[in-house]
């Protein structure tokens, strides 16, 4: 007998998933889908997963739990494949009682995901992810110093801290993290997931001088036109989020800057939209996540006047045409360089900044220092030593 997981969506989605199936009775088989709801495509995403899920193992049990069962719970009732449907709370408790709240997950055994927080106490016009989540809750420290400790045990290399909102973190996430460096020594490697950029604190600020915290910083910036920003009910600006980053450089000359965007929010503008493309060059952005803007049920955007379909299909498409060139030409400036790199899998791992490297007959969970010798596609090639 076996259990599969399947996460999609955010980091949190995959921590949760592994949890959940880490309590899957031993004596039965079992599918865990952890769904998504933060686009319509995700949820038909999400509707796809289940049917396919199904075909692969006509007679696994389906668990089917996340933002999408949350929201639209009937929907995936009436699906014949499903044996089950658990909304996001308690669904850590799916299979049995839980010894602690924190979710975590690993990949390929050497990076874990650990949840820390979850939920989101803003009310952005295009997302019902606080409808599916709730509150924002701050996880105990205690309990995230002692799963981080459990999945260092376990052989993870690097941890990465996520939930839905982590800079929401009570107290302060930089404060946190500080404190888990001293509490674990063993923690070498810090990586955190999307950042709300008004929310970054002081003490991560200075944290970003350890190198122990690694330089990829995933930023929530959704537009690059303060009247879209406005009507988004974001809660930054577009010169804020330029300085956001501009500081970030000057506390860690080596951070790689990420970034979510939305392409075709309702009322945009050609102009708003050129914007937000010039925001890839003025951020320094070389991870770009482009969606498309999806009306999402029960949401204030989702009454604004919307565009035609095909404007925001062809803005999103822009989008990501300039985010791919952006890229391709940081990958090229690696070339030639040195970097320190954590293979995972297969001879692929990442940078510290996050860029995909191959390197030949490197085995998982080897760390060091590789010298870079081309571009291949999307990802670098390499060699230690």
């Amino acid at each position: 007998m076996s259990v599969e997981t399947v996460a999609l969506g955010c980091r949190l989605n995959f921590a949760e998933a592994e949890t959940i199936a880490s309590k899957a009775p031993a004596d039965e088989d079992w599918i865990v889908i952890n769904s998504c709801a933060v686009t319509g495509a995700a949820v038909r995403q999400s509707r796809q997963a289940v049917r396919r899920a199904h075909r692969r193992r006509p007679n696994a049990r389906i668990l089917v739990t996340g933002c999408a069962a949350e929201l639209d719970r009937r929907s995936f009732e009436t699906m014949p494949e499903v044996t089950r449907v658990i909304g996001n709370t308690g669904k850590l408790r799916a299979f049995g009682s839980m010894t602690s709240p924190v979710a975590t997950g690993t990949h390929s055994r050497v990076r874990s995901f650990v949840a820390v927080q979850n939920g989101c106490d803003h009310r952005c016009t295009f997302c019902s992810i606080w409808q599916a989540r709730g509150p924002s809750v701050s996880l105990p420290f205690e309990a995230i110093r002692d799963a981080i400790t459990e999945e260092i045990d376990r052989g993870a290399r690097e941890i990465v801290l996520t939930g839905v909102d982590i800079t929401d973190y009570e107290g302060g996430l930089g404060a946190m993290c500080q404190r888990l460096l001293v509490a674990e020594p063993r923690l070498k490697r810090l990586r955190l997931s999307s950042l709300d950029s008004v929310e970054l604190d002081e003490p991560l600020y200075e944290l970003m001088a350890d190198t122990q915290l690694m330089p990829h910083f995933h930023l929530s910036l959704q537009a690059g036109d303060d009247l879209i920003l406005k009507r988004m009910k974001r809660r930054h600006s577009r010169a804020q989020a330029v300085a956001t980053v501009e500081r970030i450089k000057k506390s860690r000359p080596d951070a790689t800057i990420g970034a979510d965007i939305i392409a075709g929010f309702p009322t945009e503008s050609e102009n708003m939209a050129v914007n937000t493309l010039n925001l890839l060059d003025d951020c320094d952005i070389v991870a770009a996540h482009v969606f498309p803007f999806s009306p999402r049920p029960d949401t204030p955007a989702a009454r604004m006047p919307q565009l035609e379909r095909e404007i925001v299909k062809a803005r999103a498409a822009r989008l990501r045409q300039a985010a791919d060139r952006r890229r391709t030409r940081w990958l090229d400036s690696l070339v030639g360089t040195s970097q320190t790199v954590l293979m995972e899998s297969g001879g692929k791992g990442h940078t510290n900044g996050f860029a995909p490297i191959a390197i030949a007959r490197a085995e998982r969970g080897t760390s060091g220092s590789a010298r870079v010798t081309r571009r291949d596609g999307d990802s670098l090639v390499g060699v230690f030593g």
